[in-house]
């Protein structure tokens, strides 16, 4: 491999009650529900082959549950960062969208139309998340050139990579999946990232007995 390049892959978490419920976390400490477990198991066995040099995860628990089933599967360690946190909703945290739309229709229309200048009240601008996110992921993909890592982070943060790999503006419509648990693949060098892979499930899709001996798939 390019000495210059650092290989990512970026993951987000397993499945938590509150994706089920069209809830907005944010920045709320939210973990996995048993699909989710499952679904980190799957990952981590999905990724058992991979020359992985370090895992990195967001310190909220959804993302840390997720990363330390790959990190007990491929024998590394964790290092948490704040830096790969979910964007701050302020005032939608813990809302559904129809919460949203009902109590808030002037704010949930701006956040509809992705404007970049928008923060729910008590949170982030879809701007300042966007800089934070490839901020902090320049800086571990240049710590750690040559290297091949793992991000276990959040939805919008594998949103804000995508867009920046693939120079697609912040209000433009997302037409790419943010699977839970999916494997997600970019190369990072002083030119920034490239996509390589994206939106890989197949781990996922393969039947499994679970704890209680039923298939699930």
């Amino acid at each position: 491999m390019d000495s210059q390049l650092t290989r990512i892959i970026a993951i987000r978490h397993g499945e938590t009650d509150w994706n089920i419920a069209s809830r907005i976390q944010g920045q709320l400490d939210i973990g996995l529900n048993s699909a989710g477990h499952w679904q980190a198991q799957r990952l981590a066995r999905a990724l058992a082959g991979e020359a992985l040099d370090v895992i990195y995860s967001s310190d909220l628990a959804r993302a840390h549950q997720t990363a330390h089933a790959v990190a007990l599967e491929v024998g590394l360690g964790i290092r948490t960062i704040a830096g790969l946190r979910e964007r701050a909703f302020g005032v939608f945290e813990g809302l559904t969208f129809a919460d949203i739309e009902r109590r808030f229709p002037e704010q949930a229309r701006r956040w509809r139309e992705r404007d970049a200048s928008f923060g729910p009240d008590g949170g982030e601008t879809l701007q300042a998340f966007y800089d934070r996110v490839v901020e902090a992921t320049t800086r571990l993909a240049v710590q750690h050139r040559g290297q091949h890592i793992a991000l276990v982070a959040h939805g919008g943060v594998l949103d804000v990579l995508y867009r920046a790999a693939t120079r697609v503006a912040l209000d433009a419509p997302r037409t790419w999946q943010l699977g839970n648990a999916s494997v997600n693949r970019l190369l990072a060098s002083d030119d920034g990232f490239v996509v390589v892979g994206w939106g890989d499930t197949a781990h996922l899709a393969e039947p499994s007995r679970d704890d209680g001996g039923e298939i699930r798939s």
